[in-house]
């Protein structure tokens, strides 16, 4: 099994980092998840070691890499609007923002709120999204031109 997680965790960090120029990871506090009922699971997972591997192959594949302090609000701060609710127990899975009123998915609002502090994260409200002239892509890219079938002999 220990071999088994080893390899799924080498294969989806190469993928990761091969996929992405940057990416961006919340330091979990590890040993103090261990001490809770969910134990097992955190081991299971490999945490430590998953970004480890991230660390160290965005090192190689010339990838930016970056790590969250564990003590960063992500899932109590709006990442709309940026007022900080408190912290909320673990079985609430969506919440609604005090501030602006928009209804926020909790792992969709903490991973947009670790890109922001990664300084990933852009907004494009009046900002230009492309820049400069539109390029078009080569003809292998677009995937509109068919291949040229062999023909039967």
């Amino acid at each position: 099994m220990a071999d088994a997680r080893r390899e799924f965790c080498h294969q989806l960090s190469t993928a990761l980092i091969r996929d992405n120029q940057a990416v961006a990871v919340e330091d979990l506090c590890v040993k103090g998840l261990a001490r809770t009922r969910l134990a097992k699971s955190v081991h299971d997972a490999g945490w430590s070691a998953f970004t480890g591997m991230l660390e160290y192959k965005a090192r190689r594949y010339g990838r930016e890499f970056h790590r969250i302090g564990r003590f960063e609000p992500t899932s109590q701060v709006c990442s709309a609007c940026g007022v900080k609710d408190g912290p909320k127990p673990l079985h609430v899975r969506a919440w609604q923002c005090q501030g602006c009123g928009a209804w926020l998915d909790r792992d969709i609002n903490a991973a947009v709120n670790v890109a922001k502090a990664a300084g990933l994260a852009v907004t494009a409200c009046g900002a230009q999204v492309r820049p400069g002239p539109s390029v078009p892509a080569q003809r292998g890219e677009a995937g509109t031109h068919p291949k040229p079938r062999r023909e039967a002999a």
